[in-house]
This record gives C-alpha cells, sequence and structure tokens, in this order.
C-alpha cells in the first residue's frame, strides 16, 4: 500500500484553479521533495494531502484512508515554515505540545519516553528550560521538527522548513534531518525552493509548473544512502542538480 495515493486530485479556491488533475504514488519510507515556483500550490497540495484543506475533486489517501481520519489516528505531522512555538511553553513544554493536546495513553507515553532522547539527538539537550526568545533560529525549527515527530506519525510532511535559516545552518539543518529520518520508516513529503536541498535529501523529486500545478518531471535520485553533508561533492549530485533545474526552465516556459 502506497503512503500517499492521488487520483486525479484537483483543487480550485472559487474560480481560481491551484492544482489541476494529479496522480501520484508515494511509496512507504521514501523522502519526496515538490519544487517549483512560488504561488503554484505546493504548500496548498501539502494542506490537502494533510487534510487541513478539502480537495475539489479526485481521491486523496493517507496509507489507504481519507487524510482528515489519518490526522485523526496522530499518522500524519507537519512541520510548517514557521516553527510557530508558544512564546509562554519552554522548549521542552513546546516540543511536547501535540502530546498535551492530544492525550492517548499507550502513543502519549512511548513519545513521552522518546522525547528527551529526540531533543539530545537535535542538540537541545541542555536547554529544555528556555523559552523561544531564547533560542536562535535554528534552535527554534528544531524544536518544531522534535514536536512534530514525537507523536511517531509515519507521515511527514515538512513546507519549506529551512526557508528562513542561514546557509550554514540550513545546511546543519539537512543533516540533522537525514539522520533522523533514514531508516526510521517515515515517509517525508518535503516543500522546498532549494534545488540542492531537494537532491541531497530526496530519493525522488517532482518539478512542478505555475498554477495550476502539475508535474512537469519527476526525478530519481539515486544516491546512495545513507547520506552525508559530503554527498554534495558528489558529480552525480551536481550532476541531478543540473537535471532538476533543466526541468524547472522547462516547466516555467510551458
Amino acid at each position: 500500500m502506497s503512503a500517499v495515493t492521488l487520483r486525479r486530485l484537483a483543487k480550485s479556491f472559487g474560480s481560481t484553479a491551484v492544482i489541476a488533475p494529479l496522480d501520484l504514488e508515494v511509496a512507504p519510507g521514501s523522502f519526496v521533495s515538490i519544487i517549483g515556483p512560488s504561488g503554484c500550490g505546493k504548500s496548498t497540495l501539502l494542506r490537502v494531502v494533510a487534510g487541513l484543506e478539502p480537495a475539489t475533486s479526485g481521491l486523496v489517501e493517507v496509507h489507504g484512508e481519507p487524510p482528515r481520519s489519518a490526522r485523526a489516528g496522530k499518522r500524519v505531522a507537519i512541520v510548517p515554515q514557521q516553527p510557530g512555538l508558544l512564546p509562554w511553553r519552554t522548549v521542552i513544554g513546546n516540543a511536547r505540545l501535540l502530546l498535551d493536546v492530544n492525550r492517548r495513553s499507550s502513543v502519549e507515553q512511548r513519545a513521552t519516553d522518546d522525547l528527551a532522547g529526540l531533543l539530545d539527538v537535535v542538540g537541545l539537550g541542555d536547554v529544555h528550560a528556555l523559552y523561544p526568545h531564547q533560542l536562535s533560529g535554528g534552535m527554534q525549527q528544531r524544536v518544531a521538527l522534535v514536536r512534530a515527530l514525537a507523536l511517531g506519525a509515519p507521515l511527514l510532511l515538512m513546507d519549506e522548513p529551512f526557508a528562513a535559516l542561514d546557509e550554514i545552518t540550513r545546511a546543519d539543518m539537512r543533516s540533522l534531518l537525514l539522520r533522523l529520518v533514514e531508516g526510521a520508516d517515515v515517509t517525508t513529503l518535503f516543500v522546498t525552493h532549494s534545488i540542492a536541498e531537494a537532491v541531497a535529501l530526496s530519493d525522488r523529486v517532482l518539478v512542478v509548473s505555475p498554477r495550476p500545478m502539475s508535474v512537469v518531471a519527476d526525478l530519481a535520485i539515486d544516491l546512495a544512502r545513507p547520506r552525508s553533508a559530503d554527498v554534495e561533492d558528489d558529480v552525480r549530485f551536481v550532476a541531478l542538480c543540473a537535471d532538476v533545474r533543466h526541468a524547472l526552465r522547462l516547466g516555467m516556459a510551458a
């Protein structure tokens, strides 16, 4: 069974078509990036998959069930572009926010047990008591990532989560994300504007057109896993980036 299935999915807001009829299958455990021009419907697609927006027409399934059911069952986690941390909660309080809102015995207990370990892995083990205003942008985004991963959802939706970070911090976050999801049986849909980011992280890159969004290229990223930061020095990495760039230009001209 696919982690995400789209059949003739279309989305409009009034008379404005945002997503053209779209077919897509995302394999469980894979990392798929979506890259395309601003305003083309990438974020809207993630919201439809998450069950936050209804499709105008077509079929959407997450692990064989409707998106809202999957979200209600804590099988979908979202990392937005802005961390969205609550200023009155500490690092540990923000990281466990979803556990506090969604109290479910077995899931909550497992996630609570894992939470301190996750914070250690992302380099926040010694700042549990700090508040958001005391954190750098990169640290805030790490808290948002831990918050999303805490419930152990099998589908992770990420909407340009590193866009507001400087390039050095962004590269660190890429490496961190790779360590967290590789071998973790998590399926990731990742929206980005960075070609290098898409290629470094993904098993597959979907290049999409201006609105109404359609897929103009579906590129397999055949770089070995596990990956390290050194992958960006590989000649194959450079060639794949060129392929994505070429597809983006063709998509814009279509």
